[in-house]
């Protein structure tokens, strides 16, 4: 788009950009966190970090764009690049503990269910950084909130590459004044103009979609009936409490578990992966969660489980999603745990086969033809509604497993020490469970709604006794399975 002497940079979002979008409501925030923990000792100082975050915006293109919608929703909107942004809107300070005390792990966690309980504003780019000090040891935490619209776990990742080391032993130069400009927002006759012309070429790949979705369909009743036997959203979803509608207040804790231990315990198991291992252990946490609370589903719990579709070896993305969705047992109504953890990866692996029989990019190309205004305006009327409340959830729970950095990383001179990351909530849905690994550790962040699950760090509390009773060769110590795994 060109409609002026200078312009910023425009880009149309994709449909499924665009709907993380349509999915938002007062009550559904559709932003993702990343917390990073810090070994400042002063290494790190607020100042210092704000100075390498505008030092590297130009690495970090996602940070400059904000959303600008077509009139009338004729096309998904566009993503406008802001050469400038509003540090104090953008970058915020926080102080944990008190002046004469240093704050705790908990206490972080409490300020980060606030934190992720107000939606991001969309006459700015989708983003806040939060610098945490006062941790005790002397850490700081930096806590990234960013629109899921902006990007997924993959790119977020390649993100996360260009912000370590921020600081360069040179001091960095702010470089905000670089990107001051006058550039005006495209008029609404150019948005409507190019608005026609993209949805015209959306068009020409409607014949294509169709016939591969037919293909796709064939290939998964066929799957179905040669024995992939995975459970059906909505249909085989039993009713719990932390399934409903959501409210605004989000809550989160998290627990940290040796990845060398659950590779171990995987090698004891033929066929298992990693992300079994991680499937059967929030089904263990989950397990002993709904016994204390007197809840017991006459079926199984489902896991809806993000899967990138983005190809192996493919060069690291900095923005956007390429992401679909498989849908598994977590075989919580199985009470022998090594049954449950066969149940968990012979179901997932028919999942993987039925999601591979319809096509990774289907949901994706789908999306293109989603009408804005209609699908936004029925979201909005169901959350208001209250209509989760009414049916079975699709499925229970959100499990995501992201693999993180392998190699330990430093931002702007302070050791990167942990690193954790959680997806948002859907409405229905109450509780997330995100996995990143950092060098020798599994993170495992939990982001749920405390109006349907009250108790989040309670039920993080379960997850090494779930990791435990998978192992079957548990190694000769006097330490019980909870002090072998640190939390």
């Amino acid at each position: 788009m060109n409609g002026g002497r200078v312009r910023p940079a425009i880009e149309r979002m994709t449909g499924f950009d665009a709907g993380f979008l349509y999915m938002e409501t007062p009550s559904v925030h559709m932003h993702t966190l990343k917390i990073a923990i810090l070994e400042a000792d002063d290494a790190l100082s607020y100042d210092a970090f704000v100075a390498g975050i505008l030092a590297r915006l130009k690495r970090l293109p996602p940070l400059r764009r904000r959303v600008v919608e077509v009139p009338f929703g004729l096309n998904h909107p566009v993503w406008v690049t802001q050469r400038r942004i509003d540090v104090p809107h953008h970058i915020r300070r926080h102080r944990i503990g008190g002046p004469d005390n240093e704050g705790s792990m908990h206490d972080l966690e409490q300020l980060i269910g606030i934190i992720a309980s107000t939606p991001l504003h969309r006459d700015r780019p989708l983003w806040e950084l939060h610098y945490c000090e006062g941790l005790e040891g002397g850490r700081v935490a930096v806590v990234g909130k960013m629109h899921h619209a902006l990007a997924d776990g993959a790119a977020a990742n390649a993100l996360l590459a260009n912000v370590t080391d921020v600081r360069s032993a040179a001091t960095p130069e702010a470089v905000q004044e670089e990107y001051a400009t006058t550039d005006r927002l495209p008029s609404k006759v150019n948005l409507l103009r190019h608005a026609w012309a993209d949805a015209a070429r959306q068009l020409l790949d409607l014949p294509d979609l169709l016939r591969r979705t037919f293909r796709g369909v064939r290939g998964v009743v066929r799957a179905r009936r040669a024995g992939a036997n995975a459970p059906v959203p909505v249909l085989h979803a039993p009713r719990v409490s932390f399934n409903g509608a959501l409210t605004p207040l989000r809550s989160f804790a998290t627990v940290t578990l040796p990845l060398a231990e659950l590779k171990r315990i995987r090698l004891q198991h033929d066929g298992v992966t990693l992300n079994d291992i991680v499937l059967a252990t929030t089904s263990g946490a989950l397990r002993r969660w709904l016994a204390a609370h007197d809840e017991h589903p006459a079926s199984s719990l489902l896991a809806g489980v993000p899967v990138s579709t983005d190809e192996r070896g493919a060069v690291p993305r900095l923005g956007g999603n390429q992401v679909s969705n498989l849908f598994t047992t977590l075989a919580t109504d199985v009470d022998d745990p090594v049954q449950r953890l066969r149940r968990i990866s012979e179901t997932t692996a028919h999942a993987k086969e039925i999601h591979a029989q319809l096509g990774a990019s289907i949901l994706v190309d789908w999306s293109q033809f989603t009408p804005p205004r209609p699908f936004a305006a029925a979201v909005r009327a169901y959350s208001r509604l209250r209509a989760a409340s009414w049916h079975p959830a699709a499925f229970s729970a959100i499990v995501s497993n992201v693999p993180g950095p392998r190699e330990p990383a430093a931002v702007g001179g302070a050791r990167l020490a942990d690193l954790f990351s959680v997806g948002p909530l859907v409405d229905g849905i109450g509780l997330n469970v995100t996995v990143w690994s950092y060098v020798d550790r599994m993170n495992f962040s939990l982001l749920a709604c405390p109006d349907l699950l009250p108790d989040v760090q309670v039920l993080a509390s379960y997850f090494p006794a779930a990791l435990a009773e998978l192992d079957l060769e548990p190694p000769a110590s006097s330490e019980t399975p909870d002090q072998r795994i640190s939390s």
